[in-house]
């Protein structure tokens, strides 16, 4: 009996590994194809290694080069959140997307020459961008009623936003993105924004 119950976890387990990776393989986030790849095409290398990561929160097995610029950061007359320095999950994000660490530094290389380019650039000037990386919770939502309270509005996801989206309980890129391509919507979206669906998950419009 013993025997048969390990065996079916592992085989879900394997299905569950192997739904995942097909969710990655051939998104944009699938380099496996990419001339500066050269780790026998592996898709998962680029962000994670199984040795000799860098320990860093909400990272796991991190193995990629982290920037390290100084952002100028979102700003409005009907911003209530308080704003800092890009952290977590998004500091991940923006190590290839603000363009200052190109894409092939990982696993310790520091002299690659391929760089994040076109729309997928943000750069390193996030002031027409979503803000990032500051606490989104009830007293932000109490302070603007132009946002819904994240720990007990659905997020259309399973649960609350602050259980399905928020990291750490902070709006990340990763409250939007979802860099594995889980879902399976255009832009690596967390959920379709067909009709600012995604949106208004949050904004109460």
């Amino acid at each position: 009996m013993k025997k048969t119950k390990l065996f079916l976890t592992l085989v879900a387990f394997i299905a569950i590994s192997q739904f995942g990776f097909a969710q990655i393989t051939g998104s944009a986030h699938d380099f496996s194809t990419a001339t500066w790849n050269t780790s026998n095409q592996e898709i998962c290398i680029v962000c994670h290694t199984p040795h000799n990561a860098t320990t860093l929160p909400d990272a796991p097995l991190w193995n990629h080069a982290l920037s390290t610029a100084t952002y100028t950061l979102y700003a409005s007359g009907t911003l209530n959140a308080t704003m800092g320095q890009p952290d977590g999950s998004s500091k991940l994000c923006l190590s290839c997307h603000d363009g200052t660490v190109a894409i092939a530094n990982y696993g310790g290389v520091t002299n690659g020459t391929v760089f994040m380019t076109g729309t997928n650039l943000v750069s390193t000037d996030l002031s027409n961008d979503h803000p990032v990386s500051f606490l989104y919770d009830a007293a932000l939502a109490t302070a603007d009623p132009g946002l819904r309270n994240p720990t007990t509005a659905l997020s259309g996801l399973g649960g609350t936003i602050s259980a399905n989206m928020l990291i750490s309980g902070k709006m990340q890129c990763s409250s939007c993105h979802d860099v594995h391509n889980g879902a399976g919507v255009a832009g690596l979206l967390l959920k379709s924004n067909t009709g600012s669906a995604l949106c208004l998950t949050c904004h109460n419009k």
